[in-house]
């Protein structure tokens, strides 16, 4: 039996415990930086597969290593993120939400059970490989500040066995892609995130004598049509950029207008220098529009994710190990940019990354809901793709390639 053969068997030999893994977390979701079950759970697995993992990294993160021959060698990272999000779950299915108003919404419980299963794969067969592979459990994904800069801060990509950390992996549940397929991209791919949060301060009266007053709703009005030529007149060309505002509160009535407005927003872009340049735009120009129109304004804008690069080299040669393992014709090149973001950002701005797209829809089954809604769900039969591939990438990534190996028994494998 060949290596890759192996890894298949051992991923379906392990489909049941790695899909167990996943409902038990979905049932049990925790919101960003309070994942303790989680981790608890966690570690206790990585326990019972003969592990020492570490806890209580960036509050509530759990790194484990999985050392084959020569540990020293090499040392990649493979990353999931545990963080479930603040939405009411509304699928009937045995697995449901416990905790009310929570939600693994965005597939994290999917991410945590692919990778508990692929360090299962690799701790059996530890002896086929060169190097280490250090297996990185992240919480608070879905907040800013987030979880990953956190745990690079606490040393999760510093050396191992002497060695840094050469290259990460990460993947995130697709929905716009069917089960048993895949999708990656080169380069550029998730976009950067900031927040905005702006006051408007003006002087409230009463609506029918808007000479005494400064409309703080008007003003913001203003700023909202105003600061999209920061985007429409100014970001570069080819540089895709998003500007929008999802929330205004002002808190009159028809005939009040009150003192105070407050606007929030998201900006979105590719391009690190652009995304200072259009932060202090965006900052000009909002005071400039609120204090013309004779009122002022508070802006504060929280940095999140940067872009999140796929570097070159490494995706390119993950993509033909995923048409080697999983056939070419279920490897997709995922043709645009994507405007959502994902902290794994931080990890490709510090070492090569490969962040790939896993399929989880089954129209068949009906399970077709986007991520951060509450009907989510995913396929199932996605998490043994997952969990081999995973361990695929990792391996050959060390230096592994194609093998016949003596014995299929994980046993005669150690052994060896």
């Amino acid at each position: 039996m060949y290596l890759k053969d192996e890894i298949k068997r051992l991923a379906k030999e392990y489909s049941g415990e790695v899909r167990r893994f996943r409902r038990f977390l979905h049932a049990n979701p925790e919101l960003s930086f309070n994942e303790d079950q989680t981790a608890e759970y966690v570690a206790d697995q990585l326990l019972a597969f003969g592990l020492h993992p570490t806890e209580g990294i960036a509050e509530t993160g759990v790194v484990a290593t999985i050392e084959g021959k020569k540990p020293k060698s090499k040392v990649i990272a493979l990353r999931a993120d545990m963080d479930a999000l603040p939405i009411q779950e509304e699928n009937n299915v045995p697995y449901k939400s416990r905790n009310p108003g929570i939600m693994h919404a965005c597939g994290h419980d999917v991410h945590t059970a692919i990778l508990l299963g692929t360090a299962k794969v690799l701790q059996q067969i530890r002896a086929s490989f060169e190097g280490t592979v250090k297996l990185i459990f992240q919480p608070g994904e879905e907040v800013t500040p987030s979880g990953a800069p956190m745990m690079i801060k606490e040393g999760v990509l510093d050396a191992t066995r002497g060695k840094r950390v050469k290259s990460i992996y990460a993947h995130h549940v697709y929905p716009e892609t069917k089960v048993g397929k895949v999708g990656f991209k080169v380069g550029p791919m998730l976009a950067s995130c900031d927040d905005i949060f702006i006051t408007v301060k003006g002087k409230g009266g009463h609506a029918a004598f808007p000479d005494d007053v400064v409309d703080t709703v008007l003003i913001a009005s203003q700023l909202v049509v105003s600061l999209q030529q920061i985007v429409s007149r100014n970001a570069p060309p080819h540089v895709p950029s998003v500007l929008s505002f999802g929330r205004i509160v002002a808190n009159g009535t028809n005939n009040i207008i009150p003192d105070t407005a407050v606007i929030e927003g998201t900006f979105r872009t590719f391009d690190e220098v652009w995304r200072a340049d259009a932060i202090q735009r965006i900052t000009t120009l909002a005071k400039a529009v609120a204090q013309g129109m004779g009122g002022d304004c508070d802006i504060s804008i929280t940095p999140g994710c940067p872009s999140l690069h796929n570097a070159s080299e490494l995706t390119k040669r993950s993509i033909k190990q995923a048409q080697s393992f999983l056939g070419e014709e279920n490897v997709e090149i995922i043709p645009n940019l994507i405007m959502g973001s994902e902290d794994f950002a931080f990890y490709s701005h510090e070492v090569d990354a490969c962040f790939w797209a896993l399929g989880v829809r089954n129209e068949a089954k009906n399970i077709v809901s986007n991520i951060h809604t509450p009907t989510f769900d995913i396929d199932e039969d996605a998490m043994e793709v997952g969990v081999g591939l995973m361990a695929w990438l990792a391996l050959t990534e060390l230096g592994v390639k194609e093998q016949k190996i003596k014995d299929s028994s994980v046993d005669e494998i150690w052994k060896r």
